[in-house]
């Protein structure tokens, strides 16, 4: 017998990880305000990675980022600006060898937003007028493991670590040979908070009946505002993990404080620094993201995410002690400004989740 479903509203209100940002990290801001006084700045943490537009706050270009890494470490990468010709993109592909299915993403965005995998030129095509955003083309890396790894260093000594690892396990459903998909997501709360998105997106594909014992993955995308669970690898924690961290990060100029979203082919692989695709380098927001581990207590959550806030204010400090700027107030609010306007406009122009 089906267990009774809960009103959504409740479901996301049970559950902090689909809070919104803002509330999350309310009653984190006298925290805030005690580091910024410390600092003798409010705009402190812009002075975390001097070699990202304004710390990585938000609205840094991901491809800038990506430049930096040694190359060894990415997947196959494209920037074009918004509304090339699909004619230019796919010549471009085919230059670079790269096949369908890809990854298309806006190169100024976060959380999931707007990020794609691409299956052939007609569905890029539509992504392409649709987004008019400069973008960026990723390969579809296969690999099973994806993790974020929030990896700090500090300026003016050998100190390094890791604060966070997170290890995301995509939305799926199991098939019993009789429900549809639709029907089977219906029963999950994860997979009922992206069953409005999933039905524009997929249509009458949710009508389909999987067998029974199969599995299917209904979102490649991790991101768990996108139904991937997230839960801590905190485990995978050791001083080989870091040293592998340390030859990634010391190549990149003016990077200090960060999280990896990455793809690796094994936990082997990744203990030896071998078959790694870096997906993504976030700045000085980025979240310890193993915190939405379910198991994990509200108060546990906001321990470690102040103890990871005192591990970035720190390195901002050491920073600018070697001279590092901040950003100044009026241009932090204007930044402001200008990201939730953008934010506010992706929420009207896309599919969101309810």
């Amino acid at each position: 017998m089906k267990k009774k479903k809960l009103p959504l509203f409740i479901v996301k209100w049970l559950s902090y990880e689909y809070w919104p940002f803002w509330l999350f990290f309310m009653p984190l801001v006298p925290w805030w305000i005690y580091l910024a006084f410390r600092a003798r700045s409010f705009t402190y943490f812009t002075a975390a990675n001097p070699g990202i537009e304004h710390g990585g706050v938000f609205g840094e270009s991901k491809i800038d980022i990506l430049k930096k890494i040694d190359s060894k470490y990415l997947p196959k990468t494209l920037f074009f600006k918004k509304l090339t010709p699909c004619e230019i993109v796919t010549q471009e592909l085919k230059n670079l060898a790269l096949e369908f299915p890809i990854i298309v993403k806006p190169n100024v965005g976060e959380r999931g937003n707007e990020v794609e995998k691409v299956e052939n030129a007609a569905a890029l095509d539509r992504y392409i007028k649709r987004s008019k955003e400069d973008f960026i083309i990723q390969e579809f890396v296969s690999y099973d493991i994806e993790l974020g790894v929030l990896y700090y260093r500090f300026p003016d000594s050998d100190k390094t670590g890791i604060t966070s690892i997170v290890t995301k396990e995509f939305l799926t459903v199991t098939g019993d040979g009789k429900s549809t998909i639709r029907e089977l997501m219906e029963y999950n709360d994860r997979a009922r908070l992206q069953l409005e998105s999933m039905t524009k997106r997929l249509g009458a594909a949710l009508n389909e009946i999987i067998p029974e014992g199969e599995k299917r993955n209904l979102e490649p995308i991790g991101n768990h505002c996108r139904g991937t669970k997230f839960l801590s690898g905190m485990h995978l924690l050791n001083d080989q993990l870091v040293n592998v961290f340390d030859d990634v990060a010391s190549g990149i100029d003016g990077f200090y404080f960060g999280r990896f979203d990455l793809k690796v082919k094994s936990v082997e692989d990744l203990y030896k620094g071998e078959n790694i695709k870096i997906l993504e380098l976030n700045g000085v927001t980025s979240e310890p993201a193993h915190i939405y581990d379910p198991s994990y207590s509200l108060f546990r959550a906001y321990k470690e995410t102040a103890e990871n806030m005192m591990m970035m204010y720190r390195v901002s400090k050491a920073n600018i002690k070697q001279g590092v700027k901040v950003t100044p107030v009026f241009e932090m609010a204007r930044l402001i400004k200008t990201h939730f306007g953008r934010e506010k406009n992706e929420t009207v122009n896309q599919s969101m989740t309810t």
